[in-house]
């Protein structure tokens, strides 16, 4: 079956009535299929690019990268024993040593995240703002269809003592992020770490950016993944940083 005809059954999966919101996510992702040429190039961009995480944020503040690097030794102990239990695969966290260390330096008062699955961002995030006793968390995601119950994996490894500082809003970006925006004010620092799309980076970019604190931080995973980074910082002209965790590539702005 080719493309062609895939984009015409989701499309009609798309009339009322016939489950719209699954069938756009199915309809992009299949679209980005095109762009999967794109990661070898933007690869060796990032590699040209890259800075030493430990060298860059030790020489910041040295006090915090070693604290967030003892935090993310305790989460990645912990997260893999409780992990290992689950019947379902959760994936991975994103570059969780960096998260703690900048909520930690940057001492947030909002912080929006998009992505949450087993939840190790969500975690991180919730333990830094607790370590600076201020700040919450308010996270968009969008159950997994692959598995029994999602709702139930989502955030799995976040503390039940942190959830208070915690809102979490199911209905995907394009209509949680509205949603968050009306309820929380200026965003001081906003982690991407959902829809790898170049269209749903780009969705997200251009919607949060009316809404950063004058002073606020944006972290995006993955952005190996196709051009969108390298064409925004480039076609913005705006100063970045990228860091490597477990082999991919994550972009910061503002910092």
């Amino acid at each position: 079956m080719g493309l062609h005809t895939l984009k015409n059954i989701v499309v009609n999966m798309m009339h009322p009535g016939n489950a719209p919101v699954m069938a756009q996510k199915i309809l992009v992702r299949m679209m980005e299929l095109q762009r999967r040429h794109e990661e070898t190039p933007m690869r060796r961009w990032c590699a040209e690019h890259i800075e030493d995480t430990a060298g860059t944020l030790r020489r910041i503040n040295p006090d915090l990268w070693d604290e967030a690097q003892r935090f993310s030794a305790t989460l990645h102990a912990q997260a893999t024993h409780k992990l290992s239990g689950l019947p379902v695969n959760l994936g991975g966290g994103g570059h969780y040593p960096l998260l703690y260390f900048l909520i930690r330096l940057k001492s947030p008062q909002v912080v929006v995240e998009t992505g949450v699955a087993a939840g190790y961002s969500s975690q991180t995030i919730l333990a830094a703002l607790a370590a600076n006793r201020k700040g919450r968390l308010l996270s968009s995601d969008f159950p997994c269809f692959r598995f029994k119950n999602p709702e139930q994996y989502i955030g799995y490894l976040v503390d039940d003592g942190l959830r208070d500082r915690w809102k979490l809003f199911l209905g995907g970006d394009r209509q949680s992020l509205p949603q968050i925006v009306a309820c929380c004010g200026a965003v001081d620092l906003f982690h991407y770490d959902s829809d790898k799309s170049y269209s749903g980076r780009q969705f997200a970019l251009n919607f949060i950016t009316p809404h950063l604190a004058p002073n606020g931080l944006v972290i995006m995973d993955d952005i190996q993944d196709n051009f969108f980074f390298r064409d925004y910082v480039t076609s913005h002209r705006v100063p970045f940083r990228i860091f490597e965790f477990e082999n991919k590539y994550v972009g910061v702005l503002g910092l």
